[in-house]
């Protein structure tokens, strides 16, 4: 083994050399001092100098600035004793030679005096031209001043402008008292310091340059290319050229060390890129890579007047999958659109197609070949066809659907973030408008998420300002006609839209939250009104009031304890509260929901299922979820007279219902024949406009006084 000369020892045998020959050079320190000490002059002034004139300048277009913000409301108003306030406060400095405000035309409006000599006068000094004609801030330089002006903008409207003139002279005996002082001190430094440390500050120079050198060849130039390669590899780019070293010392392990760490961080890299630039399950590029190559693209793009499309594909109803059938069958769902997806944009999205997967059941596709709009619209429908096709899941077929959004670049927006967000947008409204199916973005979709953010806002406050309200529609008993209970329904008059349909209104507070909070007022509004309804029933039939539960408000899990909390303070028996909940609120945990029902059933609570027939559940689920009642959608007593369908299909709902004991009550009779038909069938309950629309409070109370006494 070869012995090794170490970095430290070569290091001190450097220093022991240079330290040798200092004695030599100590000569050039004493003729190089006076020298120095003009270089040194002259440099000062000329620093001192700039930055006393940049100082001027900064300072004048600053107090320029500050001064337009303040004089922008007294402009407005041409108010002369506060424009003058102002003028006069920002006077004070001693650099200040002059503020003077002017109008569009560039006539004098102020200039801080008390008389205002000049007036409505067009200003006419050396630079006063270019001062007014500026557009923005402007700094111009006389032989006496610094001029400085800007406009008086109110919002987006000027109504003036102002100049700021400091005053030369002044700064300039400023710049030569600070000059003075510097050569003051420069010459007592120099008398002071100059004999004694000649010698060692030669040595010092001497010794340092000599080791800087020895240090630049055997450690700083290796140091230097380990520093810039670990630059190299901390940006992102691993292609570093292995550096071969001889050396035997430290440095030398430290260079081949360095060589081989590089090429396994590279082989790591490229591992761990294509685990976080690729979807998991599908194999397909994620949002992060989608949205650096989406910015690479549009970089591109700008200005080369060429277009650019993103599809955004959500496919419709996929939680049901989840819900029903497990997370496996929905991974295999995903899989399978995915597949579809990926045939579909090989075949029509053109050569340079990318498809990414954003996550859940999303994906987003990018077209930029020949005419995108064209391309994009053919993509969309096949898309739409291909993924209508039923799914084999668990040797059962699911049918689904998608939803697609799309958005045109640079016609829609200029920036990645723009346009994935018009892209949600469009395939929401997509959504809105039926599902399955494909909808450009424009600016009236903009309109409408500001107009639903909009009523969010109103419906804040909207139950405190007592624009809310709570209807009553009369439940009644097929088998003689009586009214038995009655449902809450909310209604909002707005005082400036009028009438909002519950159908709106509803789903923004479900949305947005606001339906924890206007939930239990409503709930607490109908068990109060309730009570006021005992004693007025027929016969030994005590009248319900039947209230809406919204998923998430039964999502939440304090359901149950709200209703208690009501029913003590109101007093109503728990047996005259019936709630309703939804198939799909009760079918998306059934777990949960199974539970939650047990607790309100031991109150003596009963629970209506909502919307029976239109969800995905059937008797399975109502074997394991405690119901008491189902309601038949007004979708299928609509058409009892004309579709035999829905004809059998209501006779099948409540036979299966009283074969499990549970009473069956049909909503949105609106004709006599419904009702007769539902009658014949065995229909226990029945509500709808043939009977009674929605009343209010009061107007229940008197119907109920004119059936039943």
């Amino acid at each position: 083994m070869k012995p090794r000369f170490g970095l430290q020892a070569r290091f001190l045998v450097a220093i022991t050399l240079m330290l040798g020959v200092v004695v030599l050079v100590l000569v050039l320190l004493m003729q190089r001092q006076q020298q120095m000490r003009q270089e040194t002059e002259s440099i000062s002034r000329e620093a001192v100098h700039r930055l006393v004139d940049t100082y001027l300048r900064d300072h004048a277009a600053s107090l320029a600035r500050r001064v337009a913000e303040r004089l922008a409301n007294p402009m407005y108003y041409r108010d002369l004793d506060a424009i003058g306030t102002v003028v006069r406060d920002n006077s004070r400095d001693s650099l200040v030679d002059y503020i003077r405000v002017y109008d569009l035309e560039g006539r004098l409006v102020h200039d801080g005096s008390v008389e205002i000599a000049d007036f409505g006068k067009r200003m006419d000094d050396p630079l006063a031209a270019q001062a007014i004609a500026a557009d923005g801030l402007h700094v111009q330089v006389s032989p006496t001043v610094v001029d400085a002006s800007t406009p008086v903008m109110v919002g987006s409207e000027r109504v003036g402008g102002v100049r700021v003139g400091l005053d030369l002279q002044v700064a300039g005996r400023y710049e030569q008292r600070n000059l003075s002082e510097l050569g003051a001190l420069m010459d007592d430094l120099a008398k002071r310091h100059l004999g004694w440390l000649a010698l060692p500050l030669g040595l010092l120079a001497l010794v340092s340059i000599l080791a800087a050198w020895h240090v630049q060849r055997t450690l700083v130039r290796p140091i230097r290319w380990l520093a810039a390669s670990a630059r190299r590899i901390e940006s992102g780019d691993y292609t570093v050229e292995r550096l071969h070293s001889a050396r035997t010392d430290e440095m030398g392990d430290l260079v081949r060390t360095f060589g081989r760490m590089s090429e396994a961080v590279a082989r790591h890299d490229r591992e761990v890129r294509r685990m976080a630039y690729t979807d998991a399950l599908t194999g397909l590029t994620n949002r992060l890579a989608f949205r650096e190559s989406l910015d690479h693209r549009l970089m591109l793009l700008r200005g080369a007047g060429r277009q650019l499309a993103l599809l955004f594909a959500d496919i419709d109803d996929f939680k049901r999958v989840n819900d029903t059938l497990g997370h496996e069958a929905g991974d295999e769902a995903l899989l399978q659109f995915a597949n579809r997806i990926r045939e579909a944009v090989d075949k029509y999205g053109g050569d340079d197609a990318l498809l990414a997967r954003f996550g859940g059941d999303e994906f987003v596709i990018l077209i930029q070949e020949g005419d995108v709009r064209a391309a994009a619209t053919r993509l969309a429908e096949v898309l739409v066809a291909e993924l209508r096709r039923p799914l084999d899941i668990q040797d059962r077929q699911v049918f689904l659907g998608t939803s697609i959004g799309i958005t045109l670049f640079p016609e829609d927006a200029s920036s990645a973030s723009a346009l994935m967000k018009n892209g949600d947008i469009a395939m929401y409204q997509a959504k809105v408008a039926g599902k399955n199916g494909h909808r450009f973005y424009s600016r009236a979709m903009d309109h409408a998420v500001e107009r639903r953010v909009h009523m969010e806002q109103e419906l804040r406050g909207a139950w405190e300002r007592g624009e809310l309200s709570v209807v009553y529609q009369p439940v009644c008993r097929t088998s003689d006609g009586r009214v038995v209970g009655a449902e809450a329904l909310l209604r909002w008059q707005h005082p400036m839209l009028g009438m909002i349909a519950p159908s709106v209104f509803i789903d923004v507070a479900e949305q947005s939250g606001l339906i924890e909070g206007i939930g239990p007022r409503v709930l607490r509004t109908a068990c109060t009104e309730a009570m006021r309804w005992a004693g007025m029933g027929d016969g030994n039939d005590r009248l319900f009031v039947s209230v809406n539960v919204s998923p998430r408000q039964l999502r939440k899990g304090d359901l149950p304890d709200i209703v208690a909390e009501c029913l003590r303070e109101t007093g109503l028996p728990a047996s005259s509260l019936h709630l309703e909940l939804t198939e799909t609120a009760v079918i998306s945990d059934e777990l949960q929901a199974a539970a939650m029902l047990a607790r309100l059933h031991s109150t003596g609570v009963k629970v209506w299922l909502d919307d029976f027939g239109t969800g995905f559940s059937g008797l399975s689920h109502l074997r394991r979820v405690p119901v008491d009642g189902v309601k038949i959608d007004r979708s299928f007593v609509a058409d009892l007279q004309r579709d035999p369908d829905d004809l059998a299909l209501t006779t099948a709902i409540i036979a299966m219902a009283h074969s499990l004991g549970i009473t069956v009550v049909a909503e949105g009779v609106e004709k006599e024949a419904q009702y007769n038909l539902l009658c014949e069938r065995g229909c226990d309950l029945v509500q709808g406009y043939w009977l009674s629309h929605p009343i209010s409070a009061t107007e229940f109370a008197h119907l109920l006084a004119r059936r039943g006494r």
